[in-house]
């Protein structure tokens, strides 16, 4: 446990001493803060923290830091959520036929570069399954089309609790997630998508926004939520382009950038530093 740090991610209503009274809880149970961040909302009037500190020396187990918070977190109306970053989250990667993110992820992992492990590569198609196998991954195929996605998705959550599955990351995965999926992983639903939406939504984004001659591309990383494309935005990045590029370069850059946008957010994610706050995010990085 010597190397362990625990974390907490707070909002709470913003007032005085709020800073004081959580470092107070720390040093008094001889905790030493290793980082620290803060963000007040000033039109909500509400107070966000990350802080961080060794549990090397703390007089307080790990399963008895909860009951020993919670008179403050109650005293200030806290919302919070523990974790410690000993915690390897197993992940299921769904993907379709675009397998650069998959490709990035697999690379990242064999790397060190992900505090995580990667269970299962889920898909609607097989062109992943040689991918994963190489490396050793589990790969489901689940075909999906009108008639059996509800089935289908019902298979896949039973696949996922069997798999203790903590996170779930869209990798290009083509298909609309339901309501009733999502409800199943709250905020632990990753998607990247091309940050061409709305103007350019459908199928051939890169198509449409090379025929309006567009200077700059981007990519997203959200946390899924019911209305497509639209939850709360962990990650975003931008590329510029030229009327010297075709669609084919368009589509190369954007691939880059989905790599890269998607690594961060997954990372952000990992380390716990991402607060949700209703359809927006705190990042704290």
């Amino acid at each position: 446990m010597s190397d362990v740090n625990a974390i907490l991610l707070i909002s709470c209503p913003d007032g005085k001493g709020i800073v004081a009274q959580i470092s107070e809880f720390i040093f008094k149970n001889n905790g030493n803060i290793v980082h620290a961040a803060q963000h007040t909302s000033k039109d909500d009037k509400l107070f966000f923290m990350r802080i961080e500190w060794e549990l090397n020396g703390f007089s307080l187990g790990r399963d008895e830091i909860p009951a020993a918070f919670t008179p403050l977190a109650e005293k200030l109306n806290m919302k919070w959520d523990l974790y410690f970053n000993d915690f390897v989250p197993r992940i299921a990667v769904f993907v379709s036929r675009h397998l650069h993110c998959l490709h990035d992820l697999i690379l990242r992992q064999s790397m060190g570069e992900l505090s995580a492990k990667i269970e299962a590569v889920i898909s609607n198609h097989t062109d992943a399954r040689d991918l994963a196998l190489q490396f050793g991954m589990k790969f489901y195929h689940f075909p999906i089309n009108k008639n059996n996605k509800s089935d289908q998705e019902e298979s896949e959550l039973k696949l996922l609790r069997e798999l203790n599955i903590d996170l779930v990351v869209l990798a290009r995965y083509m298909q609309i997630v339901t309501a009733k999926f999502l409800e199943c992983y709250p905020q632990k639903v990753i998607n990247i998508h091309h940050s061409f939406l709305p103007a350019f939504a459908g199928g051939n984004p890169y198509q449409q926004a090379y025929d309006r001659g567009v200077k700059i591309i981007g990519a997203t990383g959200h946390y899924a939520t019911e209305k497509l494309d639209e939850g709360p935005i962990i990650a975003q990045d931008v590329i510029k382009i030229s009327h010297r590029d075709d669609v084919a370069d368009i589509q190369m850059k954007g691939k880059d950038l989905e790599r890269i946008v998607l690594a961060r957010a997954l990372r952000l994610h990992l380390e716990n530093k991402v607060l949700v706050c209703g359809a927006k995010t705190i990042v704290f990085d």
